[in-house]
Formats: structure tokens, C-alpha cells, sequence
């Protein structure tokens, strides 16, 4: 299951996605989740996954990637259409026992959220899929430049932020050789009740605390013996350069913004 969990990572290309401008991918993942959310109907639903595929395309990563992406939140999901279909009141009964009673509507709004949530999921992952984390760094201090006016430290924040991606890969394998090392001298992780495997993931986290204070020390001692000093006078390899294609992906990110808008107002 650890393996499965693909959040962070990126799959180096040349593919158009590939190309774009950072900040243009940043800007239109945002509105690509308004169009999610703004959408009330199948209908719009059904829009932002021909976006949604259409960009999978584009991008030539496997679409299995993107599945692996979502098969980690799959109790989540569960969990979401479960509260849906139970706390919908509203409908016609389709069964009814006792204190559980589920509706055509509870049934709908199950199915609705699922799909939104898988589609917000798949649609997000292609912007850490497309871009690696010192280009996303690049993009997030650009878009939040003007904030320095007002003394926010934007170079601090956009570098937590990337360094937070760039190590979630790295602990999800350190969890999973700590698991494989645990099992190895006996450890029942995987087995039991659920107090007792509760209890069995002490012998996983206190490890895993250890191993990312250590990396974080690691980290800060490699930064400071290369005289990082923040942002100031920082100069950077690669120039930020916007491009036509950029402008097309905007332009199209919001004719299919207004087209789920124009649907959601209609249906």
C-alpha cells in the first residue's frame, strides 16, 4: 500500500504539460478545482473529466500512476460516500431499517462526491507529476512576490513548502523499510485486533520521528556549509519564461470553467 502512494513525486518528460510556464500549471490547478466544486451535476462532472483526461493525455504519464495516486484515499472515500448516504435525509426511501434509512438522493450525493473527490485527486497529482520541486519552488515565490511588500517571507515559505514535497516520497520508503525491518524480528503489524496493532505502531513512528529529525538536521548542516542564507541575493539557473502555449492552457482552463458554470446554472 506504501508504495501505491505517489503524492510528491515527479516524472521527468517533454510532454506539452511538461512544458509549461510553473506558474501558469499553479493558477490553473486552482481553477481547476473551482470548476470541480462550482459544477452541482453530472453534467459538469462530466466536463472536468474530459479536462481532466484530456490533460492525462497530454501529459503521456501512465494512467495507472494516476490510479495509484487515488487507490492509498480509497477507505477515505468509502468513509465520505458512507456519511452521505446515511445523513441524507431528503428523497424517496429506498431502505429502511431501524435508525439506517437510505434515499435515492443520499444514494446521488455518494456517487456525486466519490467522483469529484477521485477527480480532484487525479487532477492535482499532474501538477507534482509534471513538475519537479525546485521549478515549484521558482513558481510559488514568483506568484507570492507582491506579498513582500508587506514583509511576508515568501522565500521561507515557498522552500518549506517544496522541501515538504520533495520528502514525502523519501519517508513513505523510510516507513516501509522500517515495516519490513519490524516484521523481520517478529513484530505483528499487520495482524491482530485493532487496539493491537494500535499499539503494535509505536515500533513504527518512534523510529520514523528519529529518521526525519535526522534528515532535517542533515539537511539544515548541508545548507548552511553551502552559505545558504535565504532568499537574499539568491540568483537562480533557471529563468521563469512565460510562452503562447501557456496562454492557450489558461485560455482553455477557463472556457471550461465558464462552460460548468453556464451547465451548473442551467441544470
Amino acid at each position: 500500500m506504501l508504495r501505491d502512494i505517489t503524492i510528491g513525486q515527479y516524472f521527468p518528460g517533454n510532454s506539452i504539460i511538461h512544458r509549461l510556464d510553473p506558474r501558469f500549471k499553479i493558477v490553473i490547478t486552482i481553477l481547476y478545482i473551482v470548476m470541480l466544486f462550482t459544477g452541482s451535476s453530472y453534467i459538469c462532472l462530466a466536463v472536468g473529466a474530459v479536462y481532466t483526461f484530456g490533460a492525462i493525455l497530454l501529459s503521456r504519464i501512465p494512467l495507472k500512476m494516476f490510479f495509484k495516486s487515488v487507490k492509498p484515499l480509497f477507505i477515505f472515500l468509502m468513509i465520505t460516500a458512507l456519511i452521505n448516504l446515511l445523513f441524507m435525509s431528503r428523497g424517496n426511501v429506498l431502505f429502511h431499517w431501524k435508525f439506517i434509512k437510505i434515499t435515492d438522493e443520499g444514494v446521488n450525493t455518494s456517487v456525486f462526491m466519490v467522483i469529484r473527490i477521485v477527480l480532484l485527486i487525479m487532477g492535482s497529482s499532474l501538477l507534482t507529476y509534471t513538475t519537479s520541486p525546485i521549478t515549484l519552488t521558482d513558481a510559488i515565490e514568483r506568484l507570492l512576490s507582491p506579498l513582500r511588500k508587506i514583509k511576508f517571507p515568501v522565500h521561507e515559505l515557498a522552500m518549506m513548502m517544496s522541501i515538504a514535497l520533495r520528502f514525502i516520497p523519501t519517508l513513505i520508503e523510510e516507513t516501509d523499510k522500517i515495516m519490513s525491518a519490524q516484521k523481520a524480528r517478529g513484530a505483528e503489524i499487520d495482524t491482530g485486533s485493532f487496539t493491537t496493532r494500535a499499539k503494535n505502531l509505536i515500533s513504527i513512528l518512534v523510529p520514523l520521528f528519529i529518521s526525519a529529525f535526522r534528515r532535517a538536521d542533515e539537511l539544515a548542516t548541508a545548507m548552511e556549509c553551502r552559505c545558504y542564507h535565504g532568499g537574499e541575493g539568491r540568483t537562480r539557473l533557471r529563468q521563469l519564461k512565460s510562452a503562447p502555449r501557456d496562454y492557450i492552457a489558461l485560455g482553455i482552463t477557463i472556457l471550461f470553467l465558464a462552460a460548468v458554470i453556464v451547465l451548473s446554472r442551467l441544470f
